[in-house]
């Protein structure tokens, strides 16, 4: 019974979905058994299990709809995939958009003037969607009857505006989604009151870095409250019911104004010979129908016969921003101002180039009211739509997304991890922007408008011409970060690959295809500053996608990986090693504000920093390219001379790390080599230093056996360079151990790794160790004034690297994931026998593989009920029944969620942790 009880319980707090998947489990895998993929050859098997450790269990299942989906057009999913929910939340503040002559992209349009303006390079809404080339574009837009302006799109704050930086200050969640976009659902909450944007702006410039962040339902605004919950299911590629179902949570009668809103991104504004689309009422079929030149018509209809349509185009309400006179009539935010204002400022005639069906919602207390809707190609459109065939696509797709999901979990899944799964890929899907972004276009202005202020010319990203991105791209988030950054992409495409691995394995190669390398090899960081460098684990990224697909794709994708990483990795070693001298800078590295100063900016006349992460990240690369070449030899011998020459490279980067190790404190650190010749270690304890324990690879007595070449290379090299060789060290059963860290060293760092005063919490490993807390560091250079380096298990004080980014104390899951993947490789190389203190002082000693299992239940507890039913991610605001969000780090005592909120790029990796378990 006590069995009984907690898997009710668990069922309760894990959402709505859980019961019905599990049934669906069950009648998944009592299907006949069909293997997702093909067993890889005995030679790549030998390698894999080798240099990465056995692999998870193939799930066999039967395959489902989505599985077919996905096999079409060579596992691209075909025009499945010509719809998505490619729409960004935010494209305000962002660099693309920005025409300022000082670059502050935030101020150059506002949040407030985004509803007036046009935008040059892509759009954004609420619960939208888009083909894949946003040029038509879908989405939500409400109003309660108070609010002074249509709701379009989120609400957030600026990274001056917040007290933590940028954020969003809406409640939503991305609920299901199968990767072609067959099904998929969205939660959102509207106050019914008139929405707090002056008090959301008030409240936080008020508070400083030290106060909590002021939110949504802080402000009351949610005490009664639309509780909406939209769902998408695609009856063919190009032929998509929507279903709106409104909630009213408050204790009166109310009315909500729902305007589903279709639109075409403005692509004539910047050509003199663009053609514009039309969008147009057929009176005969109650439609809205879009009739675009290069995409074809689309219509949408809705079963609301009251429904009202409403036109404008999207144009610039020069009116508004300019004071032009001549300004258009129907502008951008004609559709809003005629809702809220009763302004005419709608096309009487029913003619532009965006369009809405405005529909009020009277919904008494307590009760839900729904709309449908459908969007598709086809020729007509009418009340036929709306009933037994609208039930049947729904319901049919909804199975289908349940069965999909069903197939990805191992046996024993949890209904709680099943549903952080879901969700977790459902925002991994929901996350996928189109981006847009032509730099010598952006820099040097369009025909027919005023040419960019000529500061721009040699300012941001100005050195990257070539770069032309129209691609839908998978983003860190979707308001908050709605731009790639090469490494968090990565991380994203390795959560990815178990549910769609083609289109991960294709993501991953985009930013070295040649419109966004340079010739120079250097893969562009962010739109921020595509010249920055991100730290190198695509490499790394590349062979965990691989392990996912078929062995002749995974072939395939490792050759093509491995050509453009050559080039990458001849820009990395000449930019970061200053010296050449095998220890590397690189500057921030992602690392934000764990030291004491910028990375990126220290000050002149400090010295030059040579970086324990910089220099462990290279040792790592060289490793996981070493990796590539012997997985790739084994059917072309040609790759043997390749990896001999990135085992070499390895052996003198590991070496060259002897100067960064302070055998004193058992620990890498950052290294300042002062103007005077005097030599400053930056004994800070981060996760900086943690990045030596992922460069490590054990290479297999089969391994070696089976490439001769290579083996007798690497002999040679090790007997003639012993100094070098002894991070290639021979293993009793003949195989080699490849690390930056040896066996002892390993104890060494593992004593404060597993230290709970130190970086191991109750939700994983901190990014600070909390010894700071009543250590601070402080820099030991006189004359030099830098605030003292502390542990902050929440939001930082510092604002040295941005606004909101904080790796001084909170939980963090990119590290996390790569020292618990560089566990499991140790503990296959050194074996059963091999075991440390965990946690230190506890007595209790563990092998390598039972220390990394821990770290990552602690990681995957911060996402599921505890004991008492509460989610530490969520605090003491428990989310709403059936969401998970995924924060972008997590308070390193509490475990409670921080920064970006549907962060499903890096903390999604808990995909990983679970389905590889």
């Amino acid at each position: 019974m006590a069995g009984r009880r907690e898997d009710e319980r668990e069922s309760r707090s894990a959402g709505p979905h859980a019961a019905r998947l599990r049934r669906r489990v069950d009648r998944v895998r009592s299907a006949r058994p069909v293997a997702v993929a093909p067993a890889p050859e005995p030679a790549d098997q030998a390698v894999q299990d080798a240099l990465f450790g056995p692999p998870a269990p193939i799930r066999s299942t039967a395959p489902t709809a989505e599985h077919a989906r996905l096999a079409q057009a060579g596992g691209t999913g075909g025009e499945w995939r010509a719809f998505g929910p490619w729409l960004a939340e935010r494209v305000w503040g962002t660099v693309r958009e920005d025409y300022s002559a000082d670059g502050d992209a935030w101020a150059w349009l506002t949040h407030d003037e985004a509803r007036s303006t046009a935008y040059r390079w892509s759009e954004d809404g609420i619960a939208g969607i888009c083909d894949a080339e946003q040029l038509t574009c879908f989405a939500f837009a409400f109003w309660n009857g108070r609010d002074p302006v249509l709701k379009e799109r989120l609400f957030g704050l600026s990274n001056a505006e917040g007290n933590h930086g940028e954020d969003v200050k809406e409640e939503y969640a991305y609920l299901d989604a199968t990767p072609t976009a067959s099904w998929l659902s969205y939660a959102y909450r509207y106050p019914q009151r008139e929405f707090p944007y002056a008090d959301l702006l008030a409240e936080n410039a008020r508070r400083g870095r030290g106060d909590a962040e002021y939110e949504l339902a802080d402000t009351g605004a949610l005490d009664g409250c639309w509780d909406i919950r939209i769902d998408f299911a695609k009856a063919a590629p190009r032929d998509i019911v929507v279903r709106l179902r409104a909630t009213n949570t408050g204790a009166d009668e109310a009315t909500l104004h729902v305007l589903p809103t279709l639109w075409c991104r403005n692509t004539w504004s910047w050509s003199e010979s663009a053609r514009t689309p039309r969008i147009t009422w057929e009176a005969a079929s109650q439609s809205v129908v879009l009739d675009h030149h290069t995409l074809g018509r689309l219509r949408l209809t809705a079963d609301d016969r009251a429904a009202v349509p409403l036109f404008c185009d999207n144009v610039t309400n020069t009116r508004m921003r300019y004071a032009d006179a001549e300004g258009p009539d129907h502008p951008k935010d004609g559709i809003g101002d005629h809702v809220v204002h009763g302004a005419a400022t709608v096309n009487p005639d029913r003619v532009g180039t965006k369009a809405a069906l405005w529909s009020q919602l009277v919904v008494p207390a307590g009760e839900t009211k729904e709309l449908r809707l459908r969007v598709h190609g086809g020729s007509r459109g009418g009340p036929d739509d709306f009933g037994a065939w609208f039930d049947a696509v729904m319901r049919a797709r909804s199975n289908e997304a349940d069965d999909f999901h069903a197939s990805l979990l191992p046996e024993g899944t949890s209904a709680a991890h099943a549903q952080v799964v879901r969700q977790a890929i459902a925002g991994l899907v929901w996350s996928q922007v189109f981006y847009h972004y032509d730099v010598a276009r952006w820099l040097d202005g369009d025909p027919g408008q005023p040419p960019p202020p000529s500061e721009r010319l040699h300012a941001r990203n100005s050195q990257w011409r070539h770069l032309n991105a129209r691609e839908v791209i998978l983003m860190p988030d979707a308001w908050e970060y709605p731009w790639f950054a090469s490494w968090d992409l990565a991380f994203h495409t390795v959560a990815l690959a178990h549910a769609d691995p083609w289109f991960a394995s294709e993501q991953l190669l985009l930013l070295t295809r040649e419109w966004y390398m340079k010739p120079s090899g250097a893969v562009p960081a962010y739109e921020w500053d595509f010249g920055d460098a991100n730290p190198p684990v695509q490499a790394w990224a590349a062979l965990r996608i691989a392990r996912l697909l078929p062995p002749d794709d995974a072939h395939s994708f490792l050759e093509r990986v491995f050509h453009k990483q050559l080039l990458y990795f001849t820009w990395w070693v000449n930019r970061v090693d200053a010296d050449g001298n095998n220890v590397f800078e690189g500057g921030f590295l992602g690392m934000d504000n764990v030291g004491p100063f910028d990375r990126s900016h220290q000050p002149p006349g400090l010295g030059r920093l040579e970086q324990s992460d910089g220099t462990a990240w290279t040792a790592m690369l060289c490793l996981d390219l070493l990796e590539i070449a012997l997985w790739l030899a084994m059917r072309d011998r040609a790759y043997e001379d390749v990896a001999t020459k990135f085992f070499e490279h390895f052996a003198y980067v590991a070496s060259a790390m002897e100067d960064l190790w302070d055998d004193e404190d058992g620990f890498c650190y950052d290294l300042l080599l002062r103007p005077d010749g005097s030599r400053v270690p930056m004994k800070v304890r981060s996760v900086a230093g943690l990045v030596a324990l992922a460069a490590v690879r054990p290479v297999s007595k089969a391994t070696l056996d089976a490439l001769p070449a290579f083996t007798s290379r690497l002999e040679w090299f090790v007997n003639h360079q012993p100094a070098l060789g002894k991070n290639a060290r021979a293993l009793p059963d003949g195989s080699r151990l490849l690390s930056v860290l040896g066996p002892d060293r390993l104890q060494r760092v593992l004593v404060r790794v597993l230290d709970e005063g130190e970086f191991l919490s109750p939700h994983g490993l901190r990014s600070l160790s909390a010894w700071h807390r009543e250590h601070p560091f402080a820099v030991p250079v006189p004359g030099t004034a830098f605030p003292p380096v502390d542990y902050e298990p929440g939001e930082s004080r510092s604002g040295i690297f941005g606004g909101n980014s904080n790796w001084r104390g909170p939980v963090w899951f990119p590290l996390n994931l790569l020292v618990i993947t560089g566990l499991h490789r140790y503990a296959a190389a050194l074996g059963p026998a091999y075991q440390v203190e965990h946690p230190t002082g506890s007595g209790q000693h563990r092998e390598l593989d039972a220390v990394a299992a821990d770290l990552a239940q602690r990681l995957c507890s911060l996402l599921e009920p505890g004991p008492d039913g509460k989610v530490p991610a969520a605090g003491d605001r428990p989310w709403p029944e059936g969401w998970t969000l995924f924060h972008e780090y997590f308070h390193g005592d509490t475990g409670v969620g921080l920064g970006a909120s549907h962060q499903t790029g890096w903390t999604a990796s808990v995909v990983d942790l679970l389905l590889r378990r």
